[in-house]
């Protein structure tokens, strides 16, 4: 079965194509996001590039991919290291405080993380 067509605006060549999964089926998409680096609490510019890649994936989904779908968090950084000396904590305990309040956050915004 094929699917509808999805089209997108690719800032490379500066036009709206259509989306070529690299899955051989057609049906699989995969995407990546760059999360936050957990160095202090989150605020809605941090999540701007979440909220879009959240929408684009519910979209593709609509559309009837199946998505696979990831996102990092950055803990070891100047940031998250000097936070960690300042609160003298180890880094692992500084960084999983704004970690989870990340996470809190993009619930109450109805996000749909990565599992």
């Amino acid at each position: 079965m094929s699917l509808p067509a999805f089209q997108l605006y690719n800032s490379m060549t500066r036009a709206v194509e259509s989306l070529v999964p690299l899955d051989p089926a057609g049906k699989r998409v995969s995407l990546y996001v760059c999360g936050p680096t957990i160095y202090n609490y989150s605020h809605i510019g941090n999540f701007r590039s979440i909220v879009a890649v959240d929408l684009l994936q519910r979209a593709l989904k609509r559309f009837g991919y199946q998505v696979d779908h990831v996102m990092n968090f950055t803990d070891v950084d100047d940031k998250t290291i000097r936070g960690s000396r300042e609160a003298n904590l180890p880094l692992k305990e500084f960084t999983s405080t704004y970690r989870e309040a990340f996470i809190k956050d993009a619930k109450e915004l109805n996000i749909e993380l990565p599992p």
